[in-house]
């Protein structure tokens, strides 16, 4: 997971610059869609060839700005991704979604 002195530099950023205004949950959102958009941008016209160092920084964009969200938020980031990670698992049984890529409703049962 992230290490607490990257989620410190990050907030010390933010801090050094007076952002924390600008941060609040609607605009982190809107951010973290617009910088995914730039990391799905690398792959617009091929799914093999694609500048690997720009990739890399467009995801750290996304992730930067998803740290921030749940620093505003005051969530714990193991906490919920692990509670997603439950979920999912539920919801993605192995025995019934391996190899596969349906939508979770077509393995409930009715």
């Amino acid at each position: 997971m992230i290490k607490e002195e990257t989620i410190e530099r990050i907030r010390q950023f933010t801090i050094d610059r007076n952002w924390q205004q600008y941060h609040t949950p609607v605009n982190l959102a809107k951010s973290i869609s617009i910088e995914a958009s730039e990391l799905l941008e690398c792959f617009q016209w091929s799914d093999t060839d694609y500048d690997l160092n720009h990739v890399c920084e467009e995801l750290a964009d996304v992730m930067n700005y998803c740290i921030q969200m749940a620093d505003v938020l005051g969530v714990d980031l193991d906490e919920i991704i692990n509670a997603k990670c439950i979920q999912n698992e539920k919801k993605y049984p192995v025995e019934k979604a391996k190899g596969k890529s349906d939508k979770y409703t077509a393995y409930t049962e009715e």
